[in-house]
C-alpha cells in the first residue's frame, strides 16, 4: 500500500473555483541551454501563462482558499502584501470575478502614479490600506476584519501569498497536473518566499510519487526561516488530506538556496538582470526582478557550476510576476 493511500483522492476532491482550464504549458528551453554552454535539459512550467488575472502561481492557491471563503459565506476577501504584490492582485481579481468586496493591506506608500500590480488592484476595485512595514500588515488586516464584522459583513482573511495548508493544496494539485503531462523532471527549481508554493510542490511530489528534488530560490528571507515555514505548512496539509502531516513533511528534503537574494526584496541584482535578459532574448519569455528573475539566476548559477549532471532534466516552475516589469 502507498504510504499516503487515499490522499490523492482527497486532494482531487478539495473544492476550488473554476478560474481557468489546466494545464499550464511545459516548454523546452533549448536555446537558453545552448546559451549556457550545455548542461542538463531545461524545461519550464509556465504558470505565467495562466490566463486568469495575469496569471502566476497565486492563482492555484487563491482558487482553493477563495472557494472555502465562499462556502463559509464570505462577502469580503482581505489579504496583505507589498505595494506591487502579485498575490494581492490575484485576490483582487478573484473578488471581482466572484462579486465580492476586496480589501488589501500593503506595506509602503501609495504611489503618486499607480502602475503594474497597484494599477490592476485599483482597476479591479480593491480598497487598499497602506502601512509602514511588513510587520504591520497582519495586525492591520485583523483590525479591518473586526471593523467589517461590526458593520455586519463577513470578511475572510487570506494570509500573505495564500500560503496556508489549504492554499498549498492548489500547488500539490499542480504536481499531479505536471505528471499527467508526462513530465518527470529530476529537479524542480522555483522562486520561494512565503512558503506555500514550495510546500505544495514538495508535498505534491510525495503524494504523486515523483522523485524530483525541489529547490527553492529565496527572493528575500533566510533559508532557515523559509524551510521552517514550508515544513509547518506541509504538516498542516496532512489533516486536510487525512494523512500524518509530520510524516508528509519528513518524507522529502526541503531545500532553499538563499544566496541570490542580493540587495533584498524587490531589488534587482546583476545576476537577476542577466537572467531576465537571457530568457527574453533566447526564449521570448519574461521574468520579474522581485521573484522569478532571482530564481532563474539561481538555476543559471547551478547549471554553470555543474550542479546538475548533463543527463538530468531540470524544470523551472515559472511562477509569474511579469506584471512587475511595468512598475
Amino acid at each position: 500500500m502507498m504510504p499516503f493511500s487515499g490522499a490523492r483522492e482527497r486532494l482531487a476532491a478539495i473544492p476550488a473555483l473554476d478560474l481557468w482550464t489546466p494545464p499550464s504549458p511545459v516548454h523546452d528551453l533549448a536555446r537558453l541551454r545552448a546559451a549556457l554552454g550545455g548542461g542538463p535539459r531545461l524545461l519550464v512550467k509556465r504558470d505565467d501563462a495562466i490566463p486568469f488575472g495575469f496569471g502566476g502561481n497565486k492563482v492555484r492557491k487563491v482558487a482553493v482558499v477563495a472557494a472555502a471563503a465562499i462556502a463559509e459565506g464570505a462577502d469580503t476577501l482581505l489579504s496583505v502584501g507589498g505595494v506591487q504584490s502579485n498575490s494581492a492582485r490575484v485576490v483582487a481579481a478573484v473578488a471581482a470575478r466572484m462579486g465580492l468586496k476586496c480589501v488589501l493591506v500593503a506595506n509602503g506608500v501609495r504611489p503618486d502614479r499607480l502602475t503594474a500590480n497597484a494599477l490592476l488592484d485599483s482597476l479591479l476595485g480593491a480598497e487598499v490600506h497602506y502601512v509602514a512595514s511588513r510587520e504591520d500588515r497582519a495586525p492591520a488586516m485583523a483590525r479591518i476584519a473586526d471593523a467589517l464584522r461590526r458593520e455586519g459583513r463577513h470578511p475572510y482573511e487570506i494570509p500573505l501569498g495564500a500560503s496556508t495548508p489549504l492554499g498549498a493544496l492548489g500547488f500539490a494539485r499542480g504536481v499531479g497536473e505536471l505528471a499527467q503531462q508526462g513530465v518527470a523532471p529530476d529537479v524542480i527549481i522555483h522562486s520561494t518566499s512565503s512558503g506555500g508554493t514550495q510546500a505544495g510542490l514538495v508535498a505534491g511530489c510525495a503524494l504523486h510519487g515523483l522523485p524530483a528534488r525541489v529547490l527553492g530560490i529565496s527572493a528575500d528571507d533566510s533559508a532557515e526561516s523559509i524551510c521552517e515555514t514550508v515544513r509547518n505548512v506541509i504538516s498542516g496539509m496532512g489533516g486536510l488530506l487525512g494523512v500524518d502531516g509530520a510524516a508528509l513533511a519528513a518524507g522529502r528534503d526541503i531545500e532553499v538556496d538563499d544566496t541570490h537574494v542580493g540587495g533584498g526584496y524587490g531589488v534587482p541584482s546583476p545576476a537577476s538582470r542577466e537572467a531576465a535578459d537571457l530568457l527574453a532574448r533566447h526564449e521570448a519569455m519574461f521574468v520579474d526582478h522581485t521573484y522569478t528573475a532571482k530564481a532563474l539566476a539561481g538555476l543559471i548559477h547551478h547549471v554553470r557550476h555543474g550542479s546538475f549532471p548533463a543527463e538530468q532534466t531540470v524544470l523551472f516552475w515559472h511562477t509569474g510576476g511579469q506584471v512587475g516589469l511595468f512598475a
